[in-house]
């Protein structure tokens, strides 16, 4: 029988349990003391290297989060000495109307490796955030870090052009289109076109090639000068096409950040992203016990009679 407590489950997973990886991805997700346990544990834990995969729906990033997994175990790290022994998925499925959990139609597009007991699937619901991640993705990422997973592969839901938090998340973040997938005059928009280190072109056996090539240099031509020059690779993910280039870009990417010291950098914004999540999460935790109590209502009413204002009424309830 699988034991509960957080401390436990992470020796277990240290040890290879995927069953209680499992469970402590449930805590993560689940909240309260249980998760607070288990994200105090895995933060003792180095993280892993983070590659957030991002784009439009029916970009083909699940196919290509498929190949890319093939790469990372059979044909060597990023550093190219030897394969990664585990790789870790997080999929951001977008959650169901009806239970709050994830649609997992990522996993079936990644049977090959379901099986796998180098390779850890965990789907995870959006449960209404807006910006293309699960609030419980940073924790997650430390979980696998912590049972020993040096790289992790975060594919989001199908996000728009302001729905950019993988930025704040991924070491590295790719950015898939597909052909005819927009104007140059999309192309110029801020936003998500604006987050990505590399640019991948999928499904480029199809017509329009050129074009969103085109555009897309465009785009980073018109752009703020930056170090890193995201490079734009065609793939066809079905057939495993322009796999090997891409993941020559993230190695190439990963080399430039650590050189540059953009990599303490994206760390840093990382913890500071998470704290302020924390933080955020906390204080709205104070305000729902603020307003179940009698000064609120008092409060209330006063502001109902129009005798005091609300940033007043506020100061009064902050001070008690």
């Amino acid at each position: 029988m699988i034991p509960r407590e957080p401390d436990t489950l992470v020796a277990l997973a240290k040890q290879g349990s995927r069953t209680a990886l499992a469970r402590l991805m449930t805590y993560v997700e689940s909240g309260g003391d249980t998760q607070r346990a288990t994200t105090a544990l895995a933060y003792l834990s180095n993280e892993p290297y983070v590659v957030g995969i991002t784009g439009p729906p029916g970009a083909g990033k699940s196919t290509l989060t498929d190949q890319l997994i093939t790469r990372a175990l059979n044909e060597g790290s990023f550093d190219g000495e030897g394969a990664f022994a585990e790789v870790g998925i997080l999929c951001v499925d977008p959650s169901s109307p009806f239970t709050g959990g994830a649609i997992l139609g990522d996993r079936v597009r990644m049977q090959d490796h379901a099986t796998n007991e180098k390779v850890f699937i965990r789907s995870m619901a959006t449960r209404g955030h807006l910006g293309g991640l699960s609030l419980a993705v940073p924790d997650a990422l430390r979980v696998l870090g912590c049972a020993g997973f040096e790289l992790a592969l975060v594919e989001t839901v199908g996000v728009g052009q302001m729905e950019v938090d993988i930025v704040s998340t991924a070491d590295t973040t790719v950015v898939v289109t597909n052909p005819g997938w927009g104007d140059a005059m999309q192309a110029n928009k801020a936003g998500l076109l604006e987050i990505a280190d590399l640019f991948v072109i999928n499904k480029a056996d199809r017509a329009g090639v050129r074009e969103t090539r085109r555009d897309l240099e465009q785009m980073l031509d018109l752009g703020e000068e930056r170090s890193w020059r995201p490079p734009i690779v065609e793939t066809v993910a079905t057939g495993g096409s322009g796999v090997e280039e891409l993941w020559r870009a993230l190695s190439e990417h990963r080399q430039y950040l650590l050189k540059s010291g953009d990599f303490t950098r994206r760390r840093r914004l990382r913890t500071r992203v998470e704290f302020d999540r924390v933080l955020s999460a906390m204080v709205q935790s104070t305000v729902q016990t603020i307003a179940g109590g009698a000064a609120y209502e008092t409060q209330l009413e006063a502001l109902e009679q129009h005798v005091i204002d609300p940033y007043s009424a506020a100061e009064l309830l902050l001070d008690l």
